[in-house]
């Protein structure tokens, strides 16, 4: 595993392509060592926000060294994210966290699920999942940010809240809906949502890998403030624990108590 390390990486571009959600190139050679599932940690500037805000990788250019952040604003922090324009400068801890085992899924039908924020993460893994692919995705309304770019990479399936594209309901609607099959899945997206993922996948005896969003503070598992519990011991701590930070943020779903 490569080492991780904090740099200064360099504002391309920045645009708004949902309400309150930004889609930001940044030029670092961290692109190099991205893999799908992972996140980098970037630092707001402003003193008074001391913690990184992690943000999932959407894409890795890495003959161009860019790396693509698709986010929501979520408070301070990512507010002043917001405001960056090309050739600012920012702070970046990276690549952190383990990604999803794309060797498991060769020659398999493969469920890419993906919900809200938890959408962008599933760009990049489609780009480099060699297998069948059938992309779910679940959107609040019709902003369907990212969905034409999957669609390029799979088949899509969209299921919205309120109807106005797609099937109405979640992404487990759309796989009733649409009558899908697949023999694994890899998901990311809140937590109701995953423990959904986590329960059709027991009931129909499927392998699952899902990406735990929490709020992280440190990246690097020394504050302990994302830790989830586990159906096996920690073997660092002796309880039932992991830090989705350094053991994640992808899980297999029947290692998690979720």
């Amino acid at each position: 595993m490569a080492q991780k390390k904090k740099t200064t990486a360099r504002v391309i571009s920045q645009k708004e392509i949902a309400e309150q959600i930004y889609d930001l190139w940044l030029e670092t050679d961290l692109a190099q060592e991205a893999h799908p599932g992972q996140f980098v940690a970037v630092y707001p500037q402003s003193a008074d926000t001391l913690l990184p805000r992690p943000i999932s990788i959407c894409e890795a250019d890495k003959e161009h060294n860019r790396l693509r952040l698709v986010y929501r604003i979520a408070g301070k922090g990512t507010k002043e994210f917001s405001s960056w324009q090309a050739g600012d400068t920012a702070a970046v801890l990276g690549v952190l966290g383990n990604g999803f085992p794309i060797e498991r899924a060769e020659g398999k039908k493969v469920f890419l699920m993906g919900g809200g924020i938890g959408i962008p993460p599933m760009l990049q893994l489609a780009k480099e999942l060699k297998a069948g692919k059938q992309i779910i995705l679940g959107y609040r309304n019709s902003e369907l940010f990212l969905a034409d770019e999957l669609r390029e990479n799979g088949t899509v399936y969209i299921a919205t809240e309120d109807g106005s594209d797609g099937c109405r309901g979640n992404v487990m609607d759309a796989i009733r809906e649409n009558d899908l099959k697949a023999d694994i899945i890899m998901a990311c997206g809140p937590m109701p949502m995953l423990r959904a993922v986590k329960k059709y996948a027991a009931e129909n005896e499927m392998e699952a890998y899902l990406s735990l969003e929490e709020r992280m503070a440190c990246g690097v598992g020394a504050c302990l403030g994302c830790v989830c519990k586990t159906t096996e011991v920690d073997r660092h701590s002796h309880v039932h624990n992991a830090r989705i930070c350094t053991d994640g943020p992808v899980f297999e779903a029947k290692e998690v108590d979720i």
